[in-house]
């Protein structure tokens, strides 16, 4: 290839038939320096696996707390099995279009091509920019907080707080921020995938320890509440687990797959969801069995009663410091879709990516956003109820809602297909699931309000 052309370009050549791209040079470098099409489909799978079987998980004994072990487990399979048929379904969409020489790379993308301009720029892709931007956020915050769980564990006199973790973690969240790719992150998302298996196994034993432990507090399996906040709780708990299989960034991860992209795309949804059965149901069903209603935001402070752990000390920070560490990779991969916007907007496509027009943005854009997010964190310890919301507005509709919308539109299966009526029972109900999730979210933010103290130490 002359040296008169960009490097970056090559990535994207390929057969118009199997997923090339139309033309290249109009590509922005957005598309051509963050979402390199260089991966295979294991990389893929371990994008996958980050992006989706996250520190969120250690939620969901909280979530079957207001559902109880029947409903707890339907909704659990149901959220895995929806959630892999939809992810397959924008799979391919994506192949599809690929095929017809239009590789989309990005959901926006993907959205404006098929149902227009108005839904692409103004509903899609906003969305998803504060969902994966909220996501980094609330990353920084429980990467913060997790430091401060193993600081305390160890010095439980000591007087650092909250904010200071925040920041150090936001220092460290600085370093990764530069990894000039999607497609660089797959060593990183690998051991990601290892540890995301570590401290699910050790929040499964910790339950089944603790669960034995004469230490540990009565269970009862009862729902509590009554009437309205029973409700709310159901659709709490539903949204709950909804978001915790959320991932936003579907069509961004199948962009750093190399033509041909046919089939790739589903071996790694099926290495993702093999981690997310061994990790999902297991710290699920472990963590209510052990404590019940009395489930907290998060199984790993259930294993705390009166500020001392009820499983080795050691065993703890061990399961903190595996959380800790793949949390920074997850925040880093729901960066990636500010770090294509930067790009696209500030980068040159014609230099080389790292000439200095380009490194220099780079370094000053990505830090920037990272800096931002640090300060909300630190500034916003109750970021979680926000995120709620966030969740509720944008997970559910990308992940639940689009694919089967996008399925139907560009297909268009007939009405005596059955398909077509899974994908339009999908996208109703989970709409309806939409709009009463973020109504029950925003009334804990209500409730939670008189709580909400600026740079707070919780």
């Amino acid at each position: 290839m002359g040296t008169d052309v960009n490097p970056g370009l090559e990535n994207f050549n390929g057969d118009n038939k199997e997923g090339g791209i139309e033309d290249p040079t109009k590509l922005d470098a957005g598309a051509l320096f963050v979402l390199k099409s260089r991966g295979s489909w294991l990389h893929c799978g371990y994008h996958l696996t980050t992006s989706i079987v996250a520190p969120a998980l250690l939620s969901l004994p909280l979530a079957f707390a207001s559902l109880g072990w029947v409903a707890g487990i339907i909704c659990l399979a149901i959220g895995a099995t929806v959630t892999f048929y939809s992810y397959n379904l924008l799979s391919l969409v994506l192949e599809h279009h690929a095929q017809l020489g239009r590789r989309q790379l990005r959901f926006r993308d993907m959205a404006t091509d098929i149902l227009g301009p108005k839904v692409g720029r103004y509903y899609v892709g906003p969305i998803q920019f504060a969902v994966c931007y909220g996501a980094v956020v609330g990353s920084i915050l429980l990467g913060g907080q997790s430091m401060k769980s193993i600081y305390l564990i160890a010095n439980p006199d000591g007087t650092m707080k909250l904010y200071e973790f925040v920041v150090i973690f936001g220092t460290f969240m600085l370093i990764l921020a530069q990894i000039p790719s999607f497609h660089s992150l797959r060593h990183i998302n690998l051991i990601s995938l290892v540890l995301c298996l570590s401290y699910s196994a050790c929040a499964t034993a910790g339950s089944i320890y603790a669960g034995h432990s004469s230490k540990a507090p009565q269970r009862d399996y009862s729902i509590t509440g009554s009437g309205p906040h029973r409700v709310f709780g159901v659709f709490n708990a539903v949204a709950i687990i909804a978001t915790t299989f959320g991932n936003g960034i579907i069509p961004e991860i199948q962009a750093t797959v190399a033509a041909p992209v046919k089939g790739k795309m589903f071996k790694g949804l099926c290495l993702c969801y093999m981690v997310v059965c061994c990790t999902f149901f297991s710290v699920a069903v472990s963590g209510y069995w052990a404590f019940g209603n009395g489930a907290a935001g998060t199984v790993l402070a259930n294993f705390l009663v009166d500020g001392r752990p009820i499983i080795p000390k050691w065993f703890l920070i061990l399961t903190n410091l595996f959380t800790l560490l793949q949390i920074s990779a997850v925040a880093v991969v729901y960066l990636q879709p500010t770090n294509e916007v930067l790009e696209g907007k500030f980068a040159d496509p014609k230099s080389d990516q790292y000439s200095a027009r380009n490194v220099v943005p780079r370094l000053m854009l990505r830090s920037l956003a990272v800096a931002t997010a640090t300060v909300i964190s630190a500034m916003l310890p109750f970021f979680g109820d926000i995120n709620a919301v966030l969740g509720a507005f944008g997970f559910l509709p990308l992940d639940f809602v689009m694919p089967a919308v996008l399925y139907n539109v560009t297909f268009r299966p007939p009405r005596r297909n059955a398909i077509y009526w899974v994908n339009l029972v999908i996208a109703i109900v989970f709409t309806v699931f939409a709009v009463v999730a973020s109504v029950a979210a925003i009334r804990q933010i209500a409730l939670d309000a008189k709580t909400y103290k600026l740079f707070a130490n919780v």
